[in-house]
């Protein structure tokens, strides 16, 4: 592995932990029988890109987001299919909820356009995609998926720290 000291040890071990973070989820979404596994890796890499702080924050986020837009593809799908009307109506009803909740002094920390913008893709994957599967299956499908992805990347941030390179010296004069 001498190509491994072309590179800064810190970004090294960045990868490392993102790689076996990624395949972490993927087998516990899989252990699950989870059709879209795929999806908890992809959350998981979102995650990972943070320390923790920072992600348990966005987390939050898209967590609630995911929540909102998966009940609301679900719904409209339910009733409307994959009708364009019935998608932008939900696109906008979410944007409406997240703002009225956002405004709602115990939730506007966390419910923003992060949020909103979480909530629109798991709108637009539940609503548009067509599956032989129920709207509502397939809507708590994501949300379990996306749930495992950033579950297991907040704990390996927290099993698995990534530690912040030596402050420089100060320069002499």
């Amino acid at each position: 592995m001498w190509f491994l000291s072309l590179f800064e040890r810190p970004a090294v071990e960045h990868s490392a932990r993102t790689a076996v973070a990624a395949i972490a989820s993927l087998l516990v979404a899989r252990v699950f029988k989870l059709p879209e596994a795929y999806w908890a890796a992809i959350s998981t890499l979102i995650v990972m890109q943070s320390s923790f702080g920072a992600a348990l924050k966005v987390s939050v986020r898209r967590f609630a987001g995911t929540a909102l837009g998966a009940a609301v593809g679900a719904l409209l799908a339910t009733h409307w299919g994959t009708n364009v009307l019935a998608f932008g109506a939900g696109i906008f009803l979410t944007g409406l909820i997240c703002l009225a909740l956002g405004r709602a002094q115990r939730f506007n920390e966390y419910l923003d356009r992060t949020t909103y913008r979480y909530a629109g893709v798991a709108l637009a994957i539940t609503m548009l995609v067509v599956r032989y599967n129920a709207p509502w299956v397939v809507a708590v499908h994501r949300f379990l998926e996306v749930s495992i992805g950033i579950a297991v990347g907040l704990a390996l941030t927290v099993l698995w720290p990534e530690r912040q390179p030596p402050a420089a010296a100060p320069r002499a004069k």
